[in-house]
């Protein structure tokens, strides 16, 4: 099983545009057969450090990964990302 990890700083980090792309990421849930699991959540403190928005999703193997990245609905969801923020970084490990 594989973690992949996303933390996303938009360009505007107002709460309304924060909850948007947050339900842009939930909206993959269900669509996308190889994730097993997902969570996107929104940071609570604000700190200067701080990234507004964390996904969290698990998949069963490298490929189902690849598979994941490569997906239509994933693919619609990296445009609106690609709009919006202003950094991301992620990090994949095994379980």
């Amino acid at each position: 099983m594989i973690k992949h990890i996303v933390f996303f700083k938009l360009k505007d980090r107002s709460p309304e545009q924060v909850a948007t792309t947050a339900a842009v990421l939930r909206s993959m849930e269900g669509k996308i057969p190889q994730l097993i699991s997902l969570e996107v959540g929104t940071d609570i403190l604000h700190s200067e450090r701080s990234f507004d928005i964390a996904l969290v999703s698990v998949v069963a193997s490298l490929e189902d990964l690849q598979a994941y990245q490569v997906h239509p609905v994933h693919k619609e969801i990296i445009v609106h990302i690609n709009e919006v923020k202003e950094l991301s970084v992620a990090v994949d490990y095994e379980l």
